[in-house]
């Protein structure tokens, strides 16, 4: 009997082991990382368990003691648990409206997990944050802005309290600001009022914390609509191949044996990961004004900023497409000049733009310049406005030899026109940016170079 009983008490002993051997553990990740907490923070864990969690608590440990804030229990299975359970991803809020007691300062948010399995490990994971509870400032200036649809905009604020981020935001698209020259109170953002907003937008400056509290105010703004061109793109196999052999002659970048499926990548998903490879430059640029006067315009216009094509194959409509920039044609393989003084921070391949050149004129504005046949310059060199930077060309998606010029304001691409009228410049960036330098700028502005004379173009 005594030795039944050793059997059996061994058994047991030996199958709770495995069971506890065979229990796991959970991984803790906040996605996105938690640095800051403030009144009520949102914040984000993943939790990883095979088995699944039972249990999961947050609270806030600041001076010694522990505040709760989060608590979520699932039905315990001890016996019969799960073996491939999905990571399990939970959101709560912590800060001072869940702990009423937490002070401004350093602390620790800790997550722990109990996992659903016989062993029931509780994991923690303890972040260290910083309690920010003095809510973000913001005005706006008090100016009325005239703003182009599709053009661009000088706007100015002041962030008070606690904030790490300012800047203003227009729909979807978020600009950043900078230090005001001589107000270190003041911050100014150059905005683009993009081509594609309906004129009922107002745009707002906003101020956010490092715990992600916002503040904003709107900016007071009279939108003048603009009508742009709808036109058709006619289509034939031999312009495909063309423009398909010219962007991806190795057949790597899209692939397969349809010369329109082919194209329509090209010109759809290339194009907006290339739009995406401009926006991305914008961090590439300096906190001074670079650009001295108007910006050069030469040659003929033969397509205009935010025309809308319809690419039309054997009478159907295949696509819809928006051209960001102006076609510009001069000579035949004609110089391209630089439109103003910058930095170099593009100059090889661009996708559907060929060859091309981008140049940082400061403040998150850039000029840039497609379809190159070659490329005098490279990154990290100093440009002077009217300077040669290569030769106009056909590389890229172009039917033909000419250059794509286009204008981009922290990451938005705007109307170039704005930014050829030297008195636009004057009155919407110089007059706020440096209002006691808005006419010297002006007045010193260097003349433009002499352009080269115009001959009728060559084919």
């Amino acid at each position: 009997m005594k030795i039944a009983l050793a059997a059996v008490l061994a058994a047991v002993i030996i199958a709770g082991g495995l069971l506890v051997a065979l229990s796991g553990h959970t991984a803790i990740q906040a996605i996105p990382a938690v640095t800051s907490i403030g009144v009520s923070t949102p914040v984000t864990v993943r939790l990883a368990n095979p088995h699944g969690v039972r249990e999961v608590r947050g609270y806030v440990a600041q001076g010694g003691t522990e505040y709760p804030v989060f608590e979520s229990k699932n039905a315990a299975t001890r016996l019969l648990w799960r073996r491939h359970e999905a990571p399990l991803t939970v959101t709560f809020n912590a800060g001072k409206s869940q702990a009423a007691n937490l002070k401004d300062g350093p602390a620790q948010l800790v997550v722990a997990a109990v996992s659903n399995d016989f062993a029931g490990h509780t994991d923690s994971v303890a972040f260290d944050v910083t309690v920010v509870l003095e809510p973000p400032r913001v005005s706006a200036d008090g100016e009325r802005h005239y703003i182009n649809q599709g053009g661009a905009e000088l706007v100015m604020l002041t962030p008070g309290g606690s904030w790490n981020e300012a800047g203003v935001r227009v729909g979807k698209y978020s600009f950043r600001s900078f230090p005001m020259p001589d107000h270190s109170a003041q911050r100014f953002s150059m905005i683009a009022y993009p081509w594609d907003l309906t004129g009922d937008v107002v745009p707002v400056v906003y101020a956010r914390n490092a715990a992600g509290a916002e503040a904003t105010a709107p900016v007071t703004v009279t939108i003048k609509p603009k009508k742009f061109r709808a036109r058709d793109f006619d289509l034939t196999d031999a312009l495909m191949d063309k423009l398909v052999h010219s962007v991806d002659s190795s057949g790597t970048l899209a692939p397969g044996k349809d010369l329109l499926a082919r194209f329509l990548f090209i010109n759809g998903t290339m194009r907006r990961a290339n739009n995406q490879q401009l926006a991305d430059l914008r961090l590439e640029t300096q906190e001074k004004i670079l650009w001295v006067g108007a910006f050069l315009h030469w040659g003929k216009e033969e397509a205009n900023f935010a025309d809308l094509r319809d690419y039309v194959y054997h009478g159907q409509k295949v696509d819809r497409q928006v051209h960001l920039g102006f076609d510009l044609s001069d000579v035949a393989h004609g110089p391209v000049f630089a439109a103003n003084n910058g930095r170099v921070v593009w100059a090889r391949d661009l996708g559907i733009f060929g060859n091309c050149i981008v140049l940082d004129h400061g403040y998150g504005v850039q000029s840039i310049y497609g379809h190159l046949s070659e490329i005098g310059v490279k990154v990290g060199d100093w440009v002077d406005k009217g300077q040669r930077i290569g030769i106009a060309g056909e590389t890229g998606l172009a039917g033909g030899i000419h250059v794509h010029f286009g204008m981009q304001v922290d990451g938005v691409q705007v109307n170039p026109r704005e930014w050829w009228d030297e008195h636009w410049i004057h009155d919407h960036v110089l007059l706020r940016l440096q209002p006691e330098a808005g006419h010297s700028e002006r007045a010193a502005a260097a003349p433009a170079p002499a352009k080269p004379h115009h001959h009728k173009k060559k084919r």
